[in-house]
Parts: C-alpha cells; sequence; structure tokens
C-alpha cells in the first residue's frame, strides 16, 4: 500500500460558512476556511484485563466541508472505533480533536451531547428504527430530542421524507418496508437536523446489488447537488468511486489518504493486499 499522503496538502481549501454550537448553545456561523473535522495525533486504548489493547494508532487527517470521504479497512482495523470518535460518541481518546476550529476537550458533556445531536447523522448497516414506530415517529425523533413540538416536525419531515422518494410512507410501520425503503428512511433521519456532515456506516451492507447502488445514488446525489458532508465507512472497495476522497486504515494506522483519481485503481490494490479472513483460510486450506 501507498505509504499516508499529507491530506493537509491534498485535501480542497476554500472559504465555506459553517455552524458551530457556542457555549449556551445557540447555533451561528462564521466565515473560515479552516477544516470542519481536525484529528491530530488521537490514539485509543482499550482495557483488556492487565493488558492494553491499542486500537487507534496516532490517528491524522482533516475533512472540508462539502466532501465525500470514504474510511475503508478490512474487519478489525480500527473503522469503528473511528466512526465512534467522529461522531462524538467516544471522547475518551488521546490526541486532538477540533471540530469547526474548536478542540472537542474544551467543551462540556452537554456541549459535545448538542455536538452530536445538532451536528452529525448517522446512517447504519442495520438502519436502527424503532419497530414500534411509524416511518413518520422514527424520522422526526431527532427533533424531538431537540426540543420541537410535535406540530413543528411535520413539514421538516415529510420534506426529508420527499428528498429520498419515501413522500407517501410516512404511516407505515418499519415492518412493511423493504430493506432499500429501510435504509432511505435512515438517511431521512439523519438528515432531518441539517446536519454538518453524515456518518454511513457501512450502509449498504446489508443490501442486495441493486438496492445497494440506489442507496449510493441517493448519498451522491445529497453530496453532489446539495453540498452534504458525507463521510462513509465500508470495507468494500467498489464502493470508492462514489467518494471524493479515500482513507484507508489498517490495525489502527492510516495507510493512505488520497483524492479519489481511480478508485477502480484503490480497488484493484485493496483487494490485493487486504484478503479477507475466508480467502486467507481458503488459500491455506489448499496449499
Amino acid at each position: 500500500m501507498s505509504s499516508m499522503l499529507n491530506n493537509k496538502n491534498e485535501a480542497s481549501s476554500s472559504t465555506e460558512v459553517t455552524s458551530f454550537v457556542q457555549d449556551d448553545g445557540v447555533m451561528n456561523q462564521t466565515n473560515t476556511n479552516i477544516p470542519m473535522i481536525e484529528i491530530e495525533h488521537v490514539n485509543k486504548y482499550y482495557q483488556m484485563g492487565e493488558s492494553q489493547l491499542h486500537v487507534l494508532k496516532d490517528v491524522n487527517f482533516s475533512i472540508n466541508k462539502g466532501e465525500f470521504v470514504s474510511i475503508m479497512g478490512p474487519s478489525g482495523s480500527g473503522k469503528s472505533t473511528l466512526i465512534n470518535v467522529l461522531g462524538f460518541l467516544d471522547n475518551n481518546f488521546e490526541g486532538a480533536y477540533r471540530f469547526n476550529g474548536r478542540p472537542i476537550e474544551q467543551r462540556t458533556d452537554k456541549q459535545i451531547s448538542q455536538l452530536r445531536n445538532q451536528m452529525v447523522g448517522f446512517v447504519f448497516q442495520d438502519f436502527n428504527l424503532i419497530g414500534n414506530m411509524t416511518v413518520y415517529e422514527n424520522v422526526r425523533l431527532p427533533l424531538i430530542y431537540n426540543g420541537y413540538s410535535a406540530k413543528q416536525t411535520k413539514a421538516p419531515v415529510q420534506k426529508a421524507l420527499e428528498r429520498v422518494g419515501l413522500g407517501d410512507k410516512g404511516h407505515h410501520k418499519p415492518s412493511e418496508l423493504s430493506g432499500g425503503q429501510k435504509q432511505r428512511v435512515a438517511i431521512a433521519r439523519a438528515l432531518i437536523n441539517s446536519p454538518s456532515f453524515i456518518i454511513a456506516d457501512e450502509p449498504t451492507g446489508a443490501l442486495d446489488t441493486k438496492t445497494s447502488r440506489m442507496i449510493m445514488e441517493i448519498l451522491s446525489k445529497l453530496h453532489r447537488e446539495e453540498g452534504v458532508t458525507i463521510v462513509m465507512v465500508t470495507h468494500d472497495p467498489t464502493l470508492q468511486s462514489y467518494a471524493t476522497r479515500h482513507i484507508v486504515i489498517v490495525d489502527g494506522e492510516i495507510q493512505q489518504n488520497s483524492q479519489a483519481n481511480n478508485a477502480a485503481d484503490l480497488t484493484r490494490e485493496f483487494n490485493k493486499t487486504y484478503q479477507t479472513e475466508d480467502e486467507a483460510e481458503e488459500e491455506t486450506s489448499c496449499s
């Protein structure tokens, strides 16, 4: 694999209008050319009895507003731990994480919770929809958490559902939907607070090829036409063509951080270098 490239030189730089939460929780805007996300020398450990498991190892990269970044790596590479840090789900790490120029460690737990609720939308492989709620109720849930009344949620929820082609499905329960429709509901829910960025964690992992393509086209359109910043975590190299930049993480270390000049080359390189465990076992048994 290629050695890690300096993402500060490769990432596009432009003056952007970005949002942040002040100490009082009020949303303000500032004109800035700093990256939206800056990760510097981040290390993460898990205590395993008397020993420590070093999961993230001196991780460095930044993400600018409007990028579509893929984070790819084999199973056990540290992808899930990394997105927990990026999504403000885990602030127990060593190193620096600056969001819109402000260090996370300077914020209170309440402010970090506000960041998580207002600044990031999550799309998970298994959808994470609440089964006894309707589609409408699932999508509006983040708004309710942010203090909206039920009446205030009606218009934005309908708009979010229409953005993903489900404007007529609000009254349905998740059990009445296909896998692709469930993931579209999850995308609508992720968009409902107009977050600064979306984390899509294996968004097509539970879907067939045709449905996966449809979901990726929705995410790509949101990025291309609406400027939504997307961080997509995947072990599937075939999804790389949708991203504008690729980050490869292996054994907790960033191995590559580059612009998406040729996703096909990256796919071939990844497949050649990082086989699945099943492939490796099959080769061992045949040798």
